[in-house]
């Protein structure tokens, strides 16, 4: 099963599109978490555990696994949610963007070391760049559009023939790149009149959401610029605002996330 089939599934058997990120934080983790040597992956996997029933996709991202030499406890627990969630799509958030050998080399991290369905990837240097992740025909790349952040702007609204550059770069995905039927790009839930344009030019491609929760992004202006005519289309990223959500009386934190993931996934389902 290719990446763009195993989430057209997961968003008809689990009713969501919501991806649930994993940015673990040691300093946000529980207090019987503190101090233990793989805090980290049994996070994570008490985070995938919670979620698991209302996400479309999982979203680990790399920075905080690497800037903490735990690269084995992202490989243990990618494994894990091949193992015990295999319907559910891993889309390892790494961001990379590089030419030739050393992107083969990127490729073959994300897909073989960490078993990864689809990776982000940076198209700033050009289809060569990106080429290298869609040898891999099952798998999914996902490549930066429109980003969430205010300083996108800085070049994604530079004049590229009439259009700004991020509407060129959906053009060239949608028209160019996507010959494998795998491609997806990134769009920030902060700009829903961006999304709206993006999938314009884009038709029914997959479209990964970042900025709901605690970036503030609104969930209702999200889902109708984003949807496509079955109400899919979107994997709708919510990270902090899930992982590290306040408990109410009588709840773990694991209790916690799951309410506030059940709550995301059904607000997004209004209005789909």
């Amino acid at each position: 099963m290719t990446f763009i089939q195993q989430l057209q599934a997961a968003w008809q058997s689990n009713q969501s599109l919501l991806c649930v990120g994993l940015d673990p934080d040691i300093q946000r983790f529980p207090a019987e978490l503190q101090g233990q040597p793989d805090a980290i992956y049994q996070f994570c996997k008490a985070m995938v555990d919670a979620t698991a029933a209302v996400a479309c996709s999982f979203k680990p991202q790399i920075a905080y696994f690497a800037a903490l030499r735990a690269e084995d406890q992202l490989e243990a627990i990618c494994r894990y949610i091949k193992q015990q969630y295999p319907h559910i799509p891993v889309i390892l958030d790494a961001k990379r963007g590089d030419i030739g050998a050393t992107a083969e080399q990127y490729a073959r991290e994300a897909y073989e070391r960490y078993g990864a369905d689809a990776v982000t990837v940076n198209p700033y240097m050009g289809f060569d760049s990106v080429q290298p992740y869609m040898e891999w025909k099952d798998k999914g790349v996902i490549i930066l559009c429109r980003t969430s952040n205010a300083g996108g702007s800085d070049l994604q609204f530079l004049d590229v023939g009439g259009k700004p550059l991020y509407q060129h770069v959906a053009q060239l995905v949608a028209e160019k790149w996507n010959a494998n039927g795998q491609a997806a790009l990134v769009v920030g839930a902060t700009f829903p009149n961006e999304i709206a344009a993006v999938r314009d030019i884009t038709g029914d491609m997959p479209l990964l959401i970042p900025g709901i929760g605690a970036q503030g992004g609104d969930i209702e202006a999200t889902v109708r610029a984003g949807r496509t005519a079955n109400g899919t289309g979107m994997m709708i990223n919510s990270s902090r605002a899930i992982l590290y959500a306040r408990a109410e009386a009588g709840e773990s934190y694991t209790d916690a996330a799951r309410r506030v993931a059940t709550q995301t996934r059904d607000a997004i389902n209004q209005f789909r």
